[in-house]
């Protein structure tokens, strides 16, 4: 049997670069961090050939002393916590002391640096057979250069699994992406082969922090983002950033950027709670695309929980969970047609796919018979497209009077009847014959096949699809019925005993009052049983037992849980679906325009209860390129 002795430093390090470094992206992430706690400004990084052949960067932050050099290649040495308090509160990037150690040991590594206060900077060189540091003087104005060569040459093995060199940079550029975002106040150069990829300045205003994002990400998200910023005063939180429409969703979810206390985090509460604030308006197989930062006390949140540091563990899950889905929801909640916001779409790719032009908001398209959304465009510029180009002024036409309306708008009452017990609908009032300013929709000038609305406003035309606006209409006001009634219940007669383990039944013991008030009551009857006798009467049919394990799954992870209430949602969603307008039913005039004056006042009305759009609008500008008016 072998027996117990010490691993040698070299060894030691090999293996902790193992989790630290992975890939060049892994070296590029270590070393931006420390320039970041470093205080610096500025970031100028170096790469060749993927970051295989060399890591080059250099900052302008506080630079390391001269006998501290050696010891910044040890491993297990750090200048950013001291004891027990400061690993519960941290609040630089790095803190480990892991990073410089482990890359030194598989590469080639140089660090030269400088302070304030000396008269010249120092360098200190490794390399990964011999682990023995040699300082030397070398010119260098303040702060340092990390220079790391020839990755992994030591260890061929760990070399083979590296990816092409463009594969490489890839991971390599979107960490630099993720650092850049999170400090807007530092400026990131990134050259790839001697050729500039980025150039980033210090972002101070929003409007230079949005053109940060746009160069980074794309321009289309932050021309359909909607701004967020929340503090909740109580409890210490700020959320602020930019969440992007509804319908600027992505097929995968790869435009998720979330930050805490400017630390990129990849966290289950905190994606859940996003993927709830969006459920209600998310077509099915979609993801939401955001920039969030968090900002919380530090001894409220533990990064000390994965060698990568990208997982976090929150003392208070619940409350993290229930601050962010409130925020976020009620922001997209806001979501409705406004005066100069309006969707465009650009004519010039109308018989295919929609392509971007100068405008803001939802651009729309079919996509497999379901009109999915691929992207949304920006405000119209208002420029005119050639000198062809006509003023709206030149294509208003005449609004329906308010007498006109009057005279008309009991028809509208047939789509939802006053009083309706099973809609809650009401007539919609229609503007007074007073009124100057268009409303974001429109009026009402015709119907197209049965199916879509199409109607004027100051931009352009604006095009519905009359049943999916109308099943968003109804929607809502069912769901505005069911919360002013409260939860009915009613006992069941036979009362359904359940087979769950000790935790869940206490979780279930503990969560009783919760319960309660969405209209369940529950027993514990045993150490692993519990009995349901009461239910509320919108679920009297569902699957009882299925339905309260998924709450207790989600109530031991995240503290909460949305499932009844998404429950209760999806079936005023399939009532509110046949309850609405059906296509090729004919509306007049007056009943389209009261359908247009619901969906401005309706929360979410831009999607239907299935997430897929219910109106788009193409400007004039869009129209004369579909017809090439002044080319």
């Amino acid at each position: 049997m072998s027996r117990i002795h010490l691993l040698t430093p070299r060894l030691a390090n090999q293996i902790a670069a193992g989790e630290v470094v992975e890939r060049p992206a892994s070296v590029v992430k270590e070393i931006l961090e420390n320039s970041l706690d470093a205080g610096a400004g500025r970031i100028e990084l170096d790469i060749e050939q993927g970051g295989v052949k060399l890591i080059r960067l250099r900052d302008d932050g506080q630079g390391i002393e001269k006998d501290d050099l050696p010891l910044a290649l040890s491993r297990h040495a750090t200048s950013k916590i001291l004891n027990l308090d400061d690993l519960e509160a941290v609040e630089s990037l790095g803190f480990r002391g892991e990073a410089l150690a482990s890359i030194s040991s598989v590469s080639r590594l140089t660090l030269t640096s400088r302070t304030a206060d000396q008269e010249a900077g120092w360098q200190v060189q490794t390399e990964g057979r011999d682990m023995v540091a040699e300082v030397s003087p070398a010119a260098h104005p303040q702060g340092s250069t990390v220079e790391v060569r020839d990755l992994f040459f030591n260890t061929p093995a760990r070399r083979k699994f590296l990816k092409t060199e463009k594969t490489e940079f890839k991971h390599l550029e979107e960490v630099v992406k993720r650092l850049a975002l999170s400090r807007f106040d530092v400026g990131f150069t990134l050259r790839h082969n001697q050729k500039v990829i980025h150039q980033l300045r210090p972002a101070i205003s929003e409007t230079e922090q949005e053109r940060r994002i746009s160069t980074l990400l794309s321009p289309a998200f932050i021309e359909n983002a909607m701004k967020v910023d929340v503090s909740a005063e109580a409890s210490g939180l700020r959320l602020w950033g930019w969440v992007a429409l509804p319908t600027f969703s992505r097929s995968q979810a790869d435009l998720q950027y979330f930050f805490v206390n400017g630390r990129i985090i990849r966290d289950k509460v905190v994606a859940h709670a996003l993927r709830q604030a969006y459920q209600d308006v998310l077509y099915h197989g979609r993801h939401p695309a955001y920039v969030l930062y968090m900002e919380l006390d530090p001894k409220l949140v533990d990064v000390n929980v994965h060698p990568t540091k990208h997982e976090v563990r929150f003392r208070e899950t619940r409350l993290v969970h229930d601050f962010i889905f409130r925020t976020t929801h009620r922001v997209i909640a806001d979501i409705r047609p406004e005066q100069g916001s309006e969707p465009a779409i650009s004519g010039a790719a109308a018989s295919h796919l929609l392509s971007a032009v100068p405008g803001q908001s939802v651009t729309q398209q079919s996509f497999e018979q379901s009109r999915m959304p691929l992207h949304q465009l920006q405000r119209d510029s208002g420029n005119a497209a050639g000198a062809g180009f006509i003023s709206r002024a030149t294509y208003q036409s005449d609004r329906p009077g308010a007498g006109q309306v009057r005279d008309q708008i009991s028809a509208y009452g047939v789509l939802h009847p006053q009083g309706d017990s099973a809609t809650g609908m009401q007539p919609a009032s229609m503007p007074q014959a007073d009124d100057t300013e268009c409303p974001p929709l429109g009026y009402a000038i015709a119907q197209l096949h049965g199916v879509f609305v199409l109607a004027q406003n100051d931009a352009g035309l604006v095009v519905v699809d009359m049943h999916a606006a109308h099943e968003r209409v109804v929607y809502e006001r069912m769901k505005q019925a069911y919360e002013m009634e409260g939860v009915r219940s009613q006992p069941l007669l036979v009362p359904v005993s359940m087979a769950v383990s000790s935790m869940e039944a206490d979780c279930a013991e503990e969560q009783a009052q919760v319960f309660s008030k969405l209209g369940f009551e529950i027993a514990r009857m045993g150490e692993e049983t519990l009995v349901v006798r009461q239910v509320p009467v919108a679920l009297a049919s569902a699957d009882i037992s299925k339905l309260i394990l998924d709450v207790l799954g989600d109530m031991a992870q995240f503290g909460t849980s949305q499932k009844i209430q998404q429950h209760t949602n999806e079936l005023l969603a399939t009532m509110a679906c046949h309850g609405s307008v059906r296509a090729n039913r004919q509306l007049t005039i007056p009943e389209m325009n009261a359908l247009l004056r619901d969906m401005e006042r309706t929360e979410r009305s831009g999607q239907c209860n299935h997430g897929r759009p219910t109106w788009t609008q193409m400007s004039m500008n869009d129209l004369d390129s579909l017809f090439m008016r002044g080319q």
